[in-house]
């Protein structure tokens, strides 16, 4: 199968610390991809590679490619475009100043789309997918600020599915959410799959390992291991990987 996203040789440095450091990494296509690992292990730097998000930290150094479809992502002059086909949410809400209706009609207006109709179709099932529409259907003319944590981190979501990604990055997301919710979430997501590629980072080891098809391991910058997610959890290759899985360190 080829790699959807494909890093090569990626070594990341803020200053003078290093985020990631050498990472060679294949994600393949319409598969939920989990990377694990103890805090501060580089998990959330790789994601921020995939649509450039790196750019917007200040001293941020990348070496290495990190390839979408064989075109190397930090070559691409039109990185609107590029965020238009990575979707990314982030661990806390991040709200825009909108209706509840206007934040995820925002981006397609944005990539052009006026009708009525079709942004009405977008919101809708935008909403559903993220499990927030029966609770939002009455009051779409209300702030999206005005929403619970749980409820704006469903509304970030919808947003992100909003362009209709190819590629859709979560980190953590499930941080604010309910655990009733974040189960419904995961059965969207496996159905999603078919649709898009998703790289979720969770710090829920069981997570990964209900949802993912491939882990990867992170620990101190590095990657350590990365296999079938079942095989991560049962075989584990490198020592350091079964102890994280198992509790014993993290």
């Amino acid at each position: 199968m080829n790699p959807h996203v494909h890093f090569e040789n990626v070594t990341v440095t803020y200053g003078r610390k290093t985020a990631l450091e050498d990472v060679s990494l294949e994600i393949p296509e319409k598969r939920i991809f989990a990377i694990i690992g103890p805090a501060n292990s580089g998990k959330t730097t790789l994601l921020k590679c995939i649509n450039r998000m790196i750019d917007f930290i200040p001293h941020a150094k990348v070496a290495g490619r990190v390839l979408i479809d064989d075109e190397d992502v930090f070559r691409i002059r039109n990185v609107y475009q590029l965020r238009r086909r990575v979707g990314m949410v982030f661990p806390l809400p991040v709200g825009l100043p909108l209706s509840v209706y206007e934040n995820v009609a925002y981006a397609p207006r944005r990539a052009g789309i006026h009708h009525r109709h079709e942004l009405d179709e977008i919101v809708e099932t935008c909403l559903r997918q993220a499990m927030l529409w029966d609770e939002v259907k009455d009051r779409m003319n209300m702030l999206g600020t005005m929403l619970s944590g749980g409820q704006q981190q469903r509304l970030t979501l919808a947003r992100a599915l909003s362009l209709r990604p190819e590629i859709l990055c979560l980190d953590e997301f499930s941080i604010a959410i309910d655990p009733v919710t974040t189960m419904r979430i995961e059965d969207i997501l496996r159905e999603l799959k078919n649709q898009m590629t998703i790289v979720l980072v969770t710090n829920l080891v069981q997570q990964a390992r209900r949802l993912a098809d491939y882990t990867a391991f992170f620990s101190a910058s590095r990657l350590i291991e990365v296999d079938e997610t079942e095989t991560i959890f049962t075989n584990a290759a490198n020592q350091l990987t079964e102890r994280y899985v198992t509790g014993d360190f993290g």
